[in-house]
């Protein structure tokens, strides 16, 4: 058994303009690393012995203003957004009402969040091989929601309206299970 903390990076400079990042190379804004440096005080390397992060710039700049350094990190493109392909940096309002013909279907040039669950499962196997007890992820909210789906039992509908981020019920952290 694994118990696997998630933690969202801190909010982007397109996440406050409503734009789509998915694996743009967006950054942190003023919010978004005040959000990581307070994040340092969960994220602690002392807790958790590996620290698993998207590759992705937001993500990395996260756990560094957490933890002071990147150097126990192991990145891993799996963890990334979905890909929106052409809606990239686009308005949010393209998706937020029609998201459910996404979850088979990719998005134009891009991927389906079906793709994100195939590769956050591909992630969880590989996980298992390892020691871990306690691992940390610092990531994106398809990845999250493919946790949902694939840990909780969720539907991809069930995990996109329990999604924090549609609910305002914002944590420092969410814990998962891997048996």
């Amino acid at each position: 058994m694994i118990d696997i903390y998630f933690f969202a990076h801190g909010t982007t400079l397109e996440n406050e303009q409503h734009l789509l990042s998915g694996w743009n190379g967006t950054i942190l804004s003023e919010l978004g690393k005040m959000q990581a440096k307070e994040l340092g005080i969960h994220l602690n390397p002392e807790i958790f012995p590996m620290i698993y992060s998207s590759d992705l710039p937001r993500a990395l700049q996260t756990i560094e203003l957490a933890c002071g350094t990147l150097g126990v990190v192991h990145v891993d493109s799996r963890l990334r957004e979905v890909n929106f392909g052409t809606f990239t940096s686009q308005s949010s309002s393209l998706v937020d009402k029609n998201w459910e013909q996404y979850i088979k279907n990719p998005f134009p040039e891009g991927e389906s969040y079906m793709d994100v669950e195939r590769r956050m499962y591909a992630f969880l196997l590989d996980l298992k091989k390892q020691n871990y007890k306690k691992i940390a992820i610092v990531a994106h909210e398809g990845p999250q929601l493919a946790l949902d789906v694939l840990l909780n039992n969720k539907t991809w509908q069930q995990a996109m309206d329990e999604n924090w981020r549609n609910t305002g019920n914002w944590k420092p952290g969410w814990k998962y299970v891997l048996n």
